[in-house]
């Protein structure tokens, strides 16, 4: 009977535990996807197949992995392998490569891998063994990296090329695939690929051909694969929104809710950001790319947040705006339902065959009549909306957040883009227009309207995919309609508590007993210290008594 007792009693427990979970608001990030060693191998070999389908005859592809970024003196950035290279074989090594041939006898692939280093590895970690690059990648050739340089040599006067270990690589064709910019005006391709530009420009006699559109074509199409892990990267995010959504209002600047985001990014693994985190109160919200998270919290504001977190070289990007008291105000909810219907306008077009131009154009006509409505704008037939809506309505998304991928392309299954429309009321707005009677007029009719909603900035930003039938919101857990969020962070905020203590103003010396120890220590590194302040901090064991000590120096 006793035995009964006690499993009745474990089972309504774990019950209540879970019945707990269940009435949370805040969702926890479920567990990562998890693939075996022969589902990752099939998947790269999959792509690698695909690229090589569309490679000419006799041609050779060159992948180079990217090159360490500098952030001043001797130290780097964190090292991040280039998005082809690691599409093709989810290698993160620095110093490796990736070649590809397709002759007559047939497609064959080659991993240069630098030779584990005993002084490398105990300053900076391990390296891959060819086993491991072979188990990661499933390419079953590896070359010692250090032969690259002849390698190139080879390709530059055409020559097989011969490895120490007896492998022949084929390099008398004469179309060499590479990554390269598409134009001059491309800045980012010229930034990220000028070292492979330079190089091609040494292949005299031999064709080059930008492997960027065949690997672009791949990867804006997702595959079950790739989206089990961006709705990893899209769960930790929305979870890190949630967290801030429900903190926000005892937070007291952008920094420390911008501190909360990239701690859940790094509590859930994340690899890192997939670009700069966007925290903006109040006005700040008006500047589209706000990264110095340096503002007051301000309760009546709102709160723009635009954050990504990067998993396994995929990045979310989602943006919420809410309140910081948790309630909108009549003129912060006029505006964020215009975007909200602008979002709404975006989803009930998407489908396979949609046009990217046609859901833009649906967002632009709702944001124009809302604006129109509010008296922002007075002739909906022109640009003036502009003033207030300055960008698309969203982009593919992918391994970078502004994905590689045609824009004139036709909606396909498994296509993965953003559906961001947004009012940006910039409170100098106003100040900068053409000086003109037209203009003029204009200013003069939509300046009290403008007074009203000065310094409101909203964006609302989901992850959406395109399913066979139509599209899935892939940020589908995170609030969004104005009672949702206003109902969400009523209940959030009182699961997030930022301290069980109050402010420690200068603390200098205390002395407790051990039993307690524990305790003093929570309070001490978990203390606000008034702004300007150095804090230093010391424990001191002595027989049975913890000292602990901290002195703040003005500056």
């Amino acid at each position: 009977m006793k035995r009964l007792s006690l499993i009745l009693m474990v089972a309504v427990f774990f019950t209540i535990q879970i019945d707990a979970q269940k009435s949370r608001a805040i969702i926890v990030t479920p567990p990562a996807p998890e693939f075996t060693d022969k589902e990752r191998q099939d998947e790269l070999a999959k792509r690698r197949q695909s690229v090589a389908a569309q490679m000419k005859a006799n041609s050779v592809l060159v992948l180079q992995s990217a090159a360490p970024r500098n952030y001043a003196g001797d130290v780097d950035f964190m090292y991040r392998q280039e998005n082809n290279h690691y599409y093709l074989t989810n290698l993160k090594q620095n110093g490796s490569s990736l070649v590809m041939t397709k002759t007559a006898a047939g497609v064959r692939e080659f991993v240069f891998l630098p030779k584990r280093n005993p002084q490398f590895e105990t300053w900076n970690g391990k390296m891959y063994s060819n086993e491991d690059a072979i188990k990661i990648s499933g390419v079953r050739t590896i070359i010692d990296s250090a032969e690259f340089p002849k390698f190139l040599e080879a390709l530059k006067s055409k020559k097989d090329f011969v490895s120490t270990t007896g492998e022949t690589i084929s390099l008398t064709a004469g179309l060499v695939y590479m990554p390269l910019p598409f134009s001059d005006r491309d800045a980012d391709g010229n930034a990220e690929f000028n070292r492979e530009l330079e190089f091609s420009k040494q292949l005299a006699g031999s064709k080059i051909e930008n492997v960027r559109f065949i690997i672009d074509e791949l990867r804006l199409i997702k595959s079950p694969y790739e989206i089990k892990i961006m709705q990893h990267a899209i769960d930790i995010t929305t979870e890190a929104q949630m967290r801030s959504m429900g903190m926000v209002g005892k937070a007291s600047w952008e920094y420390e809710v911008q501190a909360e985001v990239e701690y859940t990014f790094r509590r859930r693994n994340a690899d890192y950001w997939g670009y700069p985190s966007i925290v903006g109160c109040g006005p700040n919200a008006t500047t589209l790319h706000y990264v110095e998270s340096q503002g007051k919290i301000r309760k009546g504001g709102l709160l723009l947040m635009d954050v990504g977190a990067e998993y396994d070289h995929y990045t979310a990007d989602v943006t919420r705006t809410f309140p910081v008291n948790g309630k909108f105000t009549k003129e912060q909810a006029e505006i964020y339902q215009i975007v909200f219907d602008a979002q709404e306008a975006v989803s009930r077009l998407t489908k396979p065959g949609a046009s990217f131009q046609a859901l833009g154009n649906a967002a632009t006509d709702v944001i124009k009549d809302g604006l129109f409505k509010l008296g922002l704008i007075t002739d909906k037939n022109s640009t003036q909306h502009r003033i207030f809506y300055m960008h698309g309505f969203g982009h593919w998304l992918g391994m970078n957040v502004h994905d590689t991928g045609n824009y004139s392309a036709p909606l396909k299954k498994g296509m993965i883009f953003t559906n961001e429309p947004g009012i940006y009321v910039r409170e100098d707005a106003l100040d900068y227009l053409p000086k003109t009677p037209e203009w003029d007029a204009f200013k003069a009719k939509v300046k009290p309207n403008f007074e009203k909603y000065k310094n409101i900035g909203v964006r609302i930003e989901d992850d959406l995919l395109v399913t066979e039938t139509g599209v899935e919101w892939m940020t589908k857990r995170l609030p969004r309609t104005i009672r949702d969020v206003e109902m969400f962070m009523a209940k959030a905020s009182k699961e997030m508590r930022l301290a069980e203590f109050q402010q420690i103003v200068n603390p200098t010396l205390a002395v407790v007993g051990t039993t307690s120890s524990h305790r003093l220590a929570e309070r001490f590194s978990g203390a606000d210290y008034p702004s300007g302040s150095t804090v230093r901090r010391g424990w001191v064991q002595s027989g049975r008594d913890i000292v602990a000590s901290a002195a703040n120096h003005k500056h």
